[in-house]
């Protein structure tokens, strides 16, 4: 199966495209590197032993997705491209709108034209709002907080609409909770460009001595120590839960929908403190206000991927940092 990996030069597209290569499938990446880096693609290829396909485009543009499709026989999509911050979602959300929402109808759109009926969605746990009780269940209400989380909400909605117009499409929503970690290899990992806006990467930079404290964004959450507390999840465990997802709906038409965590909580300093431990380093940090549209804890219910993908989380936090700094000291 030939799987086109929208975004796939990012943090989980990258870590995705080597668990396909891996396991037997043919990646294809469509990236415009506005949040990524080109070597990536060398670094994949390195760690995979396999050469990849990789085409420099904004998905948005029909006519180059048109041509990749053409080119490459695609049998599957998953689709990562998007803009991602929380925060900068709040000051640019027509910026938002239109690429979030652009991308995803011009994919779908190629599609229907070549025929092809498989799509993995990259979602997002902010889909759940600040209503619902933890953990998340599938099931629960929807509601956001925020423009990036509804860029995903809204898309959510346009596949489950494309699913029911056509009964042989296949769509899964992948709703992640929070990814870090690196590639055990040390050659792939998150590396945002300007100033970080997850919580792993800039702890990292911290501890490199690229910046000089963590801000903490917010001491009065209604949770133990005050900090926003998170599932966070191994990076290489995301990417294994997408091919799982791939899988699943190779063989089962419809909408189905999975959160990908751990279902653990931990607030921002327990990861301080986590990181801290698994590595030697002292991170300093300052505590500033909270920023628009947090809330004070996403955790995941994951019984049900475990049940009907067959996957659950592997590793565990110490990892998670412990590959985050193995990563962060191979960053030119």
């Amino acid at each position: 199966m030939k799987v086109l990996l929208t975004g796939g030069a990012g943090f989980i597209g990258s870590h995705t495209c080597v668990e396909l290569l891996s396991q037997g499938y043919d990646a294809v990446i469509a990236d415009n590197f506005c949040n990524s880096e080109r070597d990536v693609i060398t670094r994949c290829e390195k760690i995979t032993g396999k050469k990849i396909a990789c085409y420099d485009a904004d998905v948005a543009d029909k006519e180059a997705v048109s041509s990749i499709f053409a080119k490459e026989k695609i049998d599957a999509v998953i689709h990562f491209a998007g803009y991602k911050s929380v925060p900068e979602s709040v000051k640019l959300p027509v910026m938002y709108y239109r690429n979030n929402l652009d991308t995803t109808l011009t994919v779908l759109e190629v599609m229907k034209e070549f025929g092809v009926k498989i799509f993995v969605f990259s979602s997002s746990a902010t889909v759940y709002g600040d209503k619902n009780p933890v953990p998340f269940t599938e099931d629960m209400p929807t509601s956001t907080t925020n423009p990036y989380g509804t860029t995903k909400l809204f898309i959510e909605k346009i596949l489950t609409d494309t699913a029911a117009a056509d009964g042989e499409m296949s769509v899964v929503l992948l709703r992640y909770f929070n990814p870090i970690g690196a590639h055990k290899s040390g050659l792939i990992g998150e590396n945002p460009k300007g100033i970080p806006n997850n919580l792993m990467p800039y702890i990292a930079q911290v501890a490199s001595g690229k910046r000089e404290m963590l801000h903490v964004y917010g001491n009065d959450f209604n949770t133990p120590d005050g900090t926003g507390v998170r599932d966070y999840i191994h990076v290489e465990d995301l990417a294994k839960g997408h091919v799982k997802a791939l899988e699943y709906a190779a063989k089962n038409a419809g909408c189905e929908i999975f959160n990908l965590g751990t279902g653990i909580g931990y607030s921002v300093l327990d990861i301080v403190k986590a990181f801290e431990k698994a590595n030697g380093i002292k991170i300093p940090y300052v505590i500033d206000p909270r920023r628009p549209g947090d809330i004070d804890e996403s955790r995941a219910d994951v019984s049900k991927a475990a049940k009907i993908l067959g996957w659950k989380a592997e590793k565990n936090l110490d990892d998670m940092c412990a590959d985050t700094w193995n990563w962060q000291k191979n960053i030119k």
